[in-house]
């Protein structure tokens, strides 16, 4: 028996080469069903490398489930020398609970695993470092289990202790990856700014410590974006730019290095195939043997992994640490996508739109390919999702709805309202089809529908989903945002019972501004706050605020669509306190940064506002010529608003209706992707990392935000 068992065992590991994973799990499903009694170490080892093979490449999660339980019943019986597998055993089944939403499970066997640890500690059953690195990875473990349950503290208390693990082990790299996930944890759960500075210092000092290793390159990607992430949310935008470089330029030279080792991988593969041939000569037989180990060679210098079976995984994975912690943060393609996000979220507020199109078109199609692998194609919901696919769908759409949602930015800003509608209506459609996944994503798009029935003059409507946006987030800030928002429509309205609706919602947040972390928040409110000043004809307080905001806007913010916003109300601002010389210098340079943007209504504004300077100060000719070049740019708004209008979806978009979804009662689906809200941005799988929710530090929500446009120049 002992013989069928190698050769069983040995065909499994074949057919993994070969990268037939099916004909691998049914070796060893023979071996399981011959009949014959087994022995105990034996079915253990078989079942936990089947459970292993079933959770990595195949859907089969309840087959697993039942492998891992049943092996660890048998190992409650075995010798203390099956250590262990005890610990593989746990931190697999624990790896199960949470792919199948299991959380109380996973918890509980996390548990376990610490006092089965602790015991054989205090008994010298294991080596001290193997104990170690087992503690790292099971308190790594139990930490994203409590941040899914929202026990932020608790999960920071587990990321300390599995950091003094990796400090005893004297790995910095480890050091790194709890520090990093503790900063993780502090820009999900924002309380302590002290706290999340010193975290951020931590990271950065073990950083520079380490020498960079290509081996575990997903670390040096999930350290740059967390500290992007935070830079953002400070609203440091240059700071945020050359972590954003370092970011590009990393991947760029990561996906040449992963399409060379596909390369000699292939090349392996088929080595391997040919080498299974039963009619080869001797001579070819020899000759094949010496490329295998050429290729093994080559394939080590590359990528620094000794293991054959390692390699399988090695073009899929972005590693983080080393064994039995060797997972990742996010997917290759997930961080390839955050990367082009990135770089799309920085762009923007610049008005470089070209490289903003490129990135947002490559991260779409990237994301696209991901979901149709994972089956999420045209047709399919919510309800037809396999259970072990719901997770990592969750996590590329809602990546796909951050570009989307870039990307209705973008158009609206450059006045292209019919593609702006098009991609709203794209978001739209994904959440209704995705209703649960995409649950923290509803208020955004009603935000977005806001946008766009200001952009295209439908301040009532405008203003009605505004205010509906902030009904769906518990985010103090996207709150506020909306409001400001509403205020901005109601003030284009005109009447004096908007004024007063604008003025309602813009009090409270007035006197909260200071309390946001960055500036982002206060430099809109300070906006609008001046237009309601200059409304009360209040001109020389609405200037010192306004000039107080613009200096804010262009000093940290780096928006150009805002300080040209801002420049354009301060040069209307100096030319009704008659100051026509500075209201010349102000309107032009605002005039240059919207024309850069391709922004027409706020060219239309600056030029109608400098006709009538020019009329003020007698300059006719300029007058003339400026009516006419503003003439031309509302017919070309026109000519957009009307394509708008004229188009099917527009009616749809800006109705006074929440988006309406069909209920669902999938408790599955809601335990798979959901902690204690819905609202999830990026998350973070399996063995490493910390899962679940990002309402206020979201990759999209960390971006800044634009001041809805146009119906201003009605002021």
């Amino acid at each position: 028996m002992e013989a069928v068992v190698e050769g069983l065992w040995s065909l499994a590991e074949e057919a993994e080469l070969r990268r037939d994973y099916g004909a691998a799990a049914k070796c060893l499903e023979s071996l399981l069903q011959c009949g014959a009694s087994l022995l105990p170490l034996v079915e253990i080892r078989t079942r936990l490398r089947l459970a292993h093979l079933l959770l990595s490449r195949s859907h089969n999660l309840n087959h697993a489930k039942a492998h891992l339980e049943r092996a660890l019943l048998l190992l409650s019986s075995a010798r203390s020398a099956a250590l262990h597998l005890k610990l593989s055993a746990h931190s697999l089944l624990a790896r199960c609970y949470h792919l199948i939403g299991a959380i109380p499970s996973q918890k509980h066997i996390l548990l376990r695993a610490l006092d089965l640890l602790s015991s054989s500690a205090a008994g010298g059953s294991l080596p001290p470092a193997a104990t170690l690195l087992w503690s790292a990875n099971f308190y790594s473990h139990l930490a994203s289990t409590l941040v899914i349950d929202g026990d932020h503290p608790g999960a920071l208390s587990a990321l300390s202790s599995g950091f003094t693990a990796a400090a005893e082990l004297r790995s910095s790299e480890l050091q790194l990856f709890f520090a990093a996930s503790a900063l993780h944890v502090h820009l999900l759960h924002w309380e302590d700014p002290p706290s999340v500075e010193a975290t951020v210092r931590q990271c950065l000092e073990l950083w520079e410590s380490i020498p960079f290793d290509q081996h575990y390159i997903g670390l040096f990607f999930y350290n740059e974006l967390l500290q992007t992430f935070y830079l953002l949310r400070i609203c440091d935008y240059k700071g945020a730019a050359q972590h954003v470089e370092k970011l590009d330029a990393a991947m760029k030279s990561e996906q040449q290095k992963v399409q060379h080792v596909k390369e000699l991988i292939a090349e392996l593969n088929s080595v391997n195939r040919n080498l299974f041939q039963s009619n080869l000569q001797r001579r070819e037989r020899l000759s094949l043997y010496e490329k295998q180990g050429q290729l093994q060679e080559q394939l080590r210098m590359a990528t620094g992994v000794d293991s054959t079976n390692k390699l399988l995984d090695l073009d899929d994975k972005l590693l983080l640490a080393p064994p039995p912690m060797d997972g990742e943060w996010l997917p290759r393609g997930a961080v390839s996508a955050l990367v082009d996000l990135m770089v799309v979220m920085l762009g923007r507020p610049k008005g470089v739109f070209k490289e903003c199109g490129r990135r947002i078109q490559s991260g779409l199609q990237l994301i696209y390919e991901e979901l149709a692998k994972l089956g999420v194609v045209d047709g399919r919901r919510e309800v037809d999702l396999q259970h072990s696919a719901i997770w990592m769908a969750g996590l590329y759409l809602m990546l796909l709805m951050q570009f989307l949602e870039n990307k209705v930015a973008v158009e609206l800003t450059r006045s292209e309202f019919v593609e702006a509608q098009e991609a709203l209506v794209q978001m739209k459609d994904w959440f209704v089809r995705f209703p649960t996944i995409l649950q923290g994503c509803e208020s955004t798009i009603e935000m977005l529908r806001g946008q766009y029935a200001h952009s295209v003059g439908c301040f009532h409507e405008a203003a009605f989903h505004f205010i509906e946006a902030t009904k769906l987030t518990e985010s103090k800030s996207v709150q506020s945002m909306c409001h400001v928002y509403a205020a901005v429509s109601y003030i284009c309205i005109g009447d004096a019972e908007s004024s007063s609706k604008a003025l309602d919602l813009v009090g409270p947040v007035f006197r909260i501004m200071d309390s946001f972390v960055g500036v982002r928040e206060k430099t809109c409110i300070i906006f609008v706050y001046g237009l309601l000043l200059m409304r009360q004809h209040n001109l020389q307080e609405a200037r010192i605020r306004l000039a107080s905001g613009l200096k804010i806007a262009h000093q940290q913010l780096g928006n150009i669509q805002l300080v040209s916003q801002y420049l354009t109300i301060l040069g209307t601002l100096a030319l009704q306190l008659h100051d026509t010389g500075q209201a010349r210098e102000i309107l032009k340079s605002s005039l240059t940064l919207a024309k850069t943007l391709y922004d027409v209504p706020t060219q239309i504004w600056v030029l109608s506002v400098l006709t009538a300077l020019y009329r003020e100060i007698g300059e006719r000719g300029n007058e003339m010529e400026n009516s006419e070049y503003e003439r031309k740019k509302e017919d070309d708004l026109q000519k957009r608003l009307s394509e708008a209008h004229s188009r099917i979806h527009h009616l749809e978009l800006i109705e006074k209706v929440m988006v309406k979804v069909q209920p669902l009662h999938e408790v599955a689906i809601r335990k798979a992707v959901a902690g204690p809200s819905a609202n999830i941005d990026l998350d973070i799988p399996e063995s490493v990392g910390l899962p679940y929710p990002q309402p206020a530090a979201s990759a999209s929500r960390l971006g800044e935000f634009d001041l809805v446009r146009r119906g201003k120049m009605k002021m």
